[in-house]
């Protein structure tokens, strides 16, 4: 494989926004991704000039050779975000300024600061049993599902799929489960990841970080068997701040990328014919659709980002230092310079949906993630052994987002029973 950061052919002049130059929005981008994805790739190659909101230049990496490359060069392709050339054309209120605004987070640290507050992350991570995590999750399943087995019928994102992850996420992390609360939290976390038309994202990051603040602050007086009270104990001395960030990525990334795993992982087991045979028992298992969707519908779409150094080329492109390079994870996924024949080989896992390189979802988080998806999955298919869809797939619609991919709606019904 030839090296991705090479001149494939001459590079474009010019700011990202040259001539051709494809807004990151609209339709198209929300329900049929892979299409526009198809078109990008045949049009631009391997790394294709996009525009954010407002208009903002900037990069979507389509290749999986040279997303690998982006995510493994830190020394040309880094997250310190102070690094855009953007900045005086980006308004305080942005719609991405959750994503983009620098903030003491691990997600914005470099070198031996990244690995300080990384290894952090990962020794209070690599302390969740995940024998007791699966007990948990199993536990929040069965009430979720006794709220609405009643009535024979259920909408499984809002009732399922999203307030499973957020439970087990902020009982890892020390939270009370349940309450008004940690519902605000849920509901302001997906608002500040996966705005609406009418949502304000930078109000409801706000919140989260203000509901999280609150937390480090009672930890502080009482520790306990969890994820922020080993944060806080650990000889790395985090700042409370430090700690405030960083528990926002874990949960953030514990609960909305989770969430719509399990929704989108459904939907594949109601609707696609390999699994029609028995839901529950079929020919493929509940662990190789949960893999499938993976590489086919992964939850977290694209990235924002990484910062380009110093000039440098990929793909062909010739990216400018302080470019924004948008991770495009589910091109990347299924780039046909890895699937020639079109087939998609879904039974291994050197998928992208993790990312890849110093700044991967770190390690063991997608294990829990996978604990709490499988569990998800597996309780509600033995508990509802007869669940079908309440609606044609084809009326099945995606929320309107270009980051995440996950269903608005799974409406479904049952044989309804009472415990």
């Amino acid at each position: 494989m030839t090296d991705p950061a090479l001149p494939a052919r001459s590079a474009p002049a010019g700011c990202p926004a040259h001539v051709g130059a494809i807004p990151l929005s609209g339709l198209e981008f929300q329900q049929t991704p892979s299409e526009i994805y198809r078109t990008m790739r045949r049009e631009h190659g391997a790394v294709a000039p996009i525009l954010l909101d407002g208009d903002i230049p900037a990069w979507l990496v389509l290749g999986y050779a040279e997303v690998s490359y982006v995510t493994s060069h830190d020394e040309l392709f880094a997250r310190d975000s102070r690094r855009w050339n953007q900045w005086e054309s980006i308004p305080a209120d942005w719609p991405l300024m959750p994503f983009v605004g620098h903030q003491p987070s691990v997600l914005f640290t470099e070198g031996a600061e990244h690995q300080r507050r990384a290894g952090v992350i990962t020794e209070a991570l690599e302390a969740v049993d995940q024998y007791e995590l699966a007990h948990w999750s199993r536990k929040i399943a069965e009430q979720l599902i006794d709220d609405f087995a009643g009535s024979g019928q259920a909408e499984l994102m809002s009732a399922y799929a999203h307030a499973l992850p957020m439970r087990a996420a902020v009982q890892m992390c020390g939270m009370p489960a349940g309450g008004t609360d940690t519902e605000d939290l849920v509901r302001d976390l997906r608002i500040s990841l996966d705005a609406a038309e009418g949502d304000d994202p930078v109000a409801a990051y706000v919140r989260v970080q203000e509901r999280i603040q609150r937390l480090v602050k009672d930890k502080r007086g009482t520790h306990g068997p969890d994820v922020t009270s080993r944060m806080l104990a650990h000889p790395a001395g985090l700042t409370d701040e430090e700690i405030v960030q960083d528990l926002v990525s874990i949960i953030a990334a514990a609960q909305q990328p989770t969430a719509n795993w399990i929704g989108n992982t459904l939907r594949l087991l109601l609707t696609d014919d390999r699994f029609a045979l028995n839901v529950s028992g079929g020919r493929l298992s509940v662990g190789q659709a949960l893999n499938e969707v993976l590489w086919l519908d992964t939850p977290t779409q694209n990235f924002i980002g990484r910062w380009a150094v110093r000039d440098t080329q990929l793909g062909g492109r010739h990216i400018k230092a302080g470019d924004c390079v948008v991770l495009g994870l589910a091109a990347a996924n299924t780039d046909p310079q890895i699937w020639p024949e079109g087939h998609i080989g879904a039974e291994n896992s050197a998928h992208l949906s993790f990312s890849n390189g110093e700044h991967r979802c770190p390690y063991p988080a997608p294990l829990l993630a996978d604990v709490m998806a499988r569990t998800a999955v597996e309780t509600l298919l033995e508990r509802l052994p007869d669940v079908v869809l309440a609606v044609d797939p084809a009326e099945l619609t995606w929320r309107p987002s270009i980051w995440m991919r996950g269903l608005t709606s799974l409406p479904v019904r049952f044989t309804p029973f009472v415990q």
